[in-house]
């Protein structure tokens, strides 16, 4: 984590604004932070003690700020996502996250 550029660029970002919890139920949260370059971050966390599966769960987007149209990056795995919406499923290991940057 200390080596990943991009979760260190997320962690230092000059707006300064903290993030924001949008969504909990159960062992999932969803946090969103804006950034200064228009862009947004958006934590998913799986605080349980069983892989989740993020079927059928909005992400928030409207709330995290990033209406349709925005694409991701996953930061973790580096990969570009494309084009995201509110219905993107993804798998989160237990006690894990999933951290997306989303632009427009």
């Amino acid at each position: 984590m200390l080596t990943n550029r991009e979760v260190v660029a997320i962690d230092q970002d000059s707006l300064g604004k903290q993030a924001d919890r949008i969504y909990a139920e159960g062992p999932v949260e969803i946090w969103a932070r804006p950034l200064a370059d228009g862009s947004k971050a958006l934590a998913i966390f799986n605080f349980g003690e069983q892989r989740s599966y993020l079927r059928g769960i909005s992400l928030h987007l409207e709330e995290a700020g990033a209406a349709a149209s925005w694409h991701a990056r996953d930061i973790w795995m580096a990969k570009d996502l494309g084009q995201i919406s509110d219905s993107n499923a993804f798998t989160i290991p237990r006690h894990g996250s999933i951290l997306l940057r989303l632009s427009k």
